[in-house]
């Protein structure tokens, strides 16, 4: 070979994709679990008696899906029996730096608040009721916030990296939350009130359909963080216009466009506030549907999508 001539190496560098299907499904998971414990809260501290019902609903809701989202997170570990290190290491080194120290101390003080809660609730008792619920509200919100801030620090990932990953994230949570919380309260309605009078489940039946029109205004809030979301993708670097690319017209564009925004924001905009579908359990119930789907779409794009433009 001279020594003037030039070589050209052509090589394959493998692109991982280390955050899956699973860690998707926690977000979503703990997104249920704050929504619905928010709307609780709400109930509960409201001083209307109509909306109690809601809280004791919210109240059950919101600890299961804490109990479920756990383990995701467990089935993704290489080696899922070590994740007591966590709590036992913790003690004796505690990075203030990190924010999965932050995570670690949410996770655990948060499912104890909103079972202790929960008990109060289902009890009848009120005053103590109230005191949890004052102390889980920062608690919910933060560990779903705190989600959304983990994949923020990714500074790498175009689609992660903006201010407005936390609170996109909790007001998808509220949207999600609702949405279960209005099917669990039309089965309830339907099935276990049956010994009420008329009046009695007529009024409940105009609290669930108040609770659409919640879910109507939840739902603009989210579309809201998504245009701008896109529109800072479109309007910035190269890395984030391909981000765009992806979410829009390329390899995520079914399921952001047309399961996360058509079917899963849009259409259940429509019946929640158009009048001859807004007064129906059955239209109300489908749009609700839509809407979670949706959410487990939107995990779905914002976690796996995220990664999907290689880092240079």
């Amino acid at each position: 070979m001279d020594v003037g001539s030039q070589v050209t190496v052509l090589y394959n560098s493998p692109h991982q994709i280390p955050l899956g299907l699973l860690i998707a499904q926690y977000f979503y998971l703990t997104g249920l679990s704050a929504g619905s414990f928010v709307i609780s809260v709400v109930a509960i501290l409201g001083r209307k008696v109509e909306y109690k019902p809601l809280g004791k609903i919210g109240a059950i809701l919101a600890p299961l899906c804490l109990i479920l989202a756990p383990m995701n997170l467990l089935s993704d570990m290489a080696q899922p029996l070590r994740f007591w290190h966590l709590m036992t290491y913790l003690p004796g080194y505690i990075n203030f730096k990190s924010p999965i120290t932050y995570g670690v101390i949410l996770l655990t003080a948060y499912p104890i608040s909103a079972t202790i809660y929960a008990y109060f609730v289902l009890t009848g008792n009120m005053k103590w009721s109230k005191v949890f619920a004052i102390i889980g509200i920062p608690l919910a919100i933060s560990v779903h916030g705190y989600t959304g801030f983990i994949l923020a620090l990714g500074k790498g990932r175009a689609l992660w990296n903006t201010a407005l990953m936390p609170t996109l994230f909790i007001v998808s949570a509220m949207v999600s939350g609702i949405a279960m919380m209005i099917l669990i309260a039309i089965v309830r309605n339907m099935f276990f009130m049956k010994d009420k009078t008329v009046e009695e489940r007529e009024k409940d039946r105009q609290l669930i359909l108040g609770l659409g029109k919640f879910l109507g205004g939840a739902i603009i809030a989210d579309l809201f963080l998504l245009f701008n979301d896109i529109l800072v993708l479109l309007t910035s670097s190269k890395e984030a216009w391909e981000t765009a690319h992806l979410l829009l017209w390329g390899k995520f564009a079914f399921e952001f466009i047309g399961v996360e925004l058509f079917f899963g924001s849009i259409i259940p905009l429509f019946l929640v506030f158009y009048p001859k579908t807004a007064k129906t359990f059955k239209w109300l119930s489908i749009a609700s549907v839509l809407v979670m789907i949706g959410i487990y779409a939107m995990r779905f794009t914002v976690v796996v999508g995220g990664q999907s433009v290689p880092l240079h």
